[in-house]
């Protein structure tokens, strides 16, 4: 993943309590078997209304949607982030999100921030009185900072390090590659194990050497 530090973007608004998982992305398009190309997918069922916010002109573009409490409850489906972030929406602001949607989020580069209700309504009021009003999301300070609204925002912290820095789980287990060979070259000869080929060509699986 890129680093990401700070975003600014202009915002979609969709005040809809308890938006699941489910009508995030309906439970049919979950069938692929790639971590990307879900836009179309996003939304899916609610698109179909000609007024549904990602429909309307002023929302061309917006890459931080603010939402309202329970956003992303329902099932685990990481589907659900894919979706989003496929779309181009690199920040989702909420008063509350489901637990398991709020990890997903944050390990698949969007940033998935609470702030207080208030804070959350003021938003939404501005940008619906403000096509083009842009919020920003600072990473490092962990504030939102968005017309007259500047507040700070809770992230697990080790999501915060591996979003500042660019990084994924495998991201951070190949940091200690040299670490885990030294491990392998001294393990017990007698322990189960793979192959020297299937440990390389995994490795380069990985790392996008080969399909």
């Amino acid at each position: 993943m890129q680093p990401l530090k700070k975003h600014t973007g202009r915002c979609a608004v969709l005040p809809r309590d308890d938006v699941d998982t489910d009508q995030i992305i309906p439970a049919e398009f979950c069938k692929r078997l790639t971590k990307d190309g879900y836009a179309d997918a996003l939304f899916a069922h609610w698109r179909t209304e000609p007024d549904f916010v990602l429909n309307r002109a002023e929302s061309a573009g917006a890459t931080v949607l603010v939402a309202a409490a329970n956003f992303g409850t329902g099932s685990s489906r990481e589907h659900a982030v894919w979706a989003l972030r496929d779309w181009g929406f690199r920040v989702v602001v909420a008063s509350s999100f489901g637990d398991i949607f709020l990890r997903n989020a944050w390990k698949n580069g969007v940033m998935a921030v609470r702030l207080p209700a208030p804070a959350v309504a003021a938003l939404a009021a501005e940008a619906a009185a403000e096509p083009d009003f842009e919020i920003t999301v600072d990473l490092v300070d962990t504030e939102v900072r968005a017309g007259g609204v500047r507040q700070p925002f809770p992230v697990d912290e080790n999501a915060r390090w591996l979003l500042l820095e660019g990084l994924d789980d495998i991201d951070v287990t190949l940091r200690q590659a040299d670490a885990i060979a030294g491990y392998e070259r001294n393990r017990p000869s007698w322990l189960p194990g793979l192959s020297r080929g299937c440990v390389d060509q995994r490795r380069a699986q990985i790392l996008g050497a080969t399909p």
